[in-house]
């Protein structure tokens, strides 16, 4: 049997008074795709981040490449071992071009001496025709939408010469068919020699590519299986411990009351002729391919861009959105799906977050911002949405990425919508967050809230919704009802 590529005995990682990790055993075997999962908060992010040389590990812990002891290891070292890592915040040069990004390691040499743009070009062109990717090389990435600036992240990452690519939720931001894709690349590089490390949140990716999946919670490996022999539902309760049960809540609202009423709105290059009703107290699912108009639509709805044709009511009333500021007074909210860049001030406190959308409520007497409410809008919302947070005034960007949306939703719900617009609010959420995030969804419906939740994830619409809506072409192409249609029917449609 050949020796692993990677191998950790005993490895271990204290921060402080937290044990990260504790006594991890594991390996990768050359050209093996290894799948790592486990919840946010388990030690992933801190595992790949020793095997890359970003953190030392704790005296006594190993760390092997081909059988040799690399420790003590630096990102440099790594990297020349052949361990390339795309980290979840994607590490991007935002003013930089596509090119440059994919490249940028034709100019990392150590040496003083010209950029060499023409290299850089060569090498981000055949990355991207290696991925069946097109992206317009010149683009600032600053000015690509999520979906594409994770392509980048990839492509930057396979453009070394990786012997193994660990991939830190590579699809988060991907639609199903990008995903599927990637999973043909990661195939190709298997075929190669190359190991790939797989973190995904998405429990169906992981049994669909994996040879091994290994299980980390609380810091702890539980195990490492062959995927055959686990299934999404033993995985989601290794990771927790706990026994998730899930099945189709749709229920008939057709008698209640209308509170979002859209009808032949359009907007040109973007979406067209779109007509729904959103209901008291309903989940609607808004579904379909990248490109298909969905969070564009959603950004009319909030009144960041104007449609060139169509109406919007709320309550019976026709409104006018000409900002976002018109849409939160109409009673409507919206969670975009960049909760790091469009969400969040990730340098502000969790509690200047929460409260950012409502500080107008929160003045006294003398149009001061008044502390003590300030306060008690924020505990009150941590309490309510259970997030785990260190104190509200430490700074957002300390939390995991399920909390942090939590922060983001509480942000919204502070403004009392009658209306929340969610555009793909669980995507990097593991699965006990997600879990708790549909939670919350259906609490608010129960209070009488219309809900639109955006997503690509057909499982998730289909188990959280009362209506399912998709879209292609920037129209709306179908609706189903999750029971009478089957989600693999809906699956069906959704991807013809």
């Amino acid at each position: 049997m050949n020796a692993p590529f990677l191998r950790l005995s005993g490895v271990s990682k204290r921060f402080g008074g937290v044990l990260a990790l504790d006594r991890i055993d594991w390996d990768v075997m050359p050209g093996e795709v290894h799948c790592l999962v486990g919840e946010n908060g388990c030690g992933k992010s801190t595992l790949i981040k020793i095997v890359a040389g970003v953190h030392p590990p704790d005296p006594g812990s190993v760390v092997a490449i081909e059988e040799h002891d690399v420790l003590p290891l630096t990102p440099a070292r790594a990297h020349a071992l052949g361990v390339q890592v795309i980290f979840q915040d994607l590490s991007l040069f935002p003013n930089l071009s596509v090119a440059e990004n994919v490249g940028i390691a034709q100019v990392l040499t150590g040496l003083a001496r010209p950029a060499r743009f023409a290299a850089m070009r060569e090498v981000a062109r055949a990355t991207l025709q290696r991925l069946a990717f097109d992206l317009p090389l010149d683009a600032r990435v600053s000015d690509l939408p999520v979906a594409e600036r994770q392509i980048v992240a990839i492509c930057r990452g396979l453009a070394a010469r990786a012997r193994l690519l660990f991939m830190d939720e590579p699809t988060a931001s991907l639609t199903r068919a990008e995903v599927n894709r990637l999973l043909a690349i990661v195939a190709r590089l298997k075929a190669e020699g190359i190991a790939v490390v797989f973190v995904s949140h998405r429990l169906d990716e992981v049994v669909e590519i994996a040879e091994r999946v290994t299980v980390l919670r609380d810091g702890r490996k539980v195990g490492t299986y062959a995927a055959a022999e686990v299934d999404e539902r033993r995985i989601a309760s290794l990771m927790t411990g706990l026994e998730l049960n899930s099945g189709i809540v749709a229920r008939d609202l057709a008698g209640a009351a209308p509170l979002l009423e859209v009808r032949g709105l359009s907007r040109d290059g973007e979406y067209s002729d779109v007509s729904f009703t959103l209901r008291a107290g309903e989940v609607l699912g808004l579904t379909g391919l990248l490109g298909a108009g969905r969070t564009e639509l959603a950004l009319s709805l909030f009144g960041m861009t104007r449609p060139d044709a169509g109406t919007i009511a709320v309550d019976g009333r026709t409104v006018t959105l000409r900002s976002n500021h018109d849409a939160i007074c109409a009673g409507i909210a919206y969670l975009s799906e960049d909760r790091l860049n469009l969400g969040l001030n990730l340098r502000q406190s969790i509690g200047d977050n929460i409260v950012l959308a409502v500080l107008d409520r929160l003045r006294g007497a003398l149009g001061l911002l008044s502390g003590a409410q300030r306060r008690a809008t924020a505990a009150r919302w941590v309490d309510r949405l259970n997030i785990r947070i260190p104190g509200l005034d430490h700074p957002v960007h300390t939390l995991s990425g399920g909390n942090q949306q939590r922060v983001v939703l509480a942000k919204w719900l502070a403004t009392s919508p009658k209306i929340l617009i969610l555009d793909s609010p669980t995507v990097g959420v593991d699965i006990r967050n997600k879990q708790g995030i549909y939670e919350i969804v259906r609490g608010l419906a129960a209070e009488g809230v219309g809900i639109l939740l955006i997503s690509d994830e057909i499982e998730e619409v289909f188990a959280t919704c009362d209506r399912v809506l998709h879209m292609r072409g920037g129209r709306i192409a179908g609706e189903a009802i999750p029971g009478r249609v089957s989600e693999a029917a809906l699956r069906a449609q959704v991807y013809a």
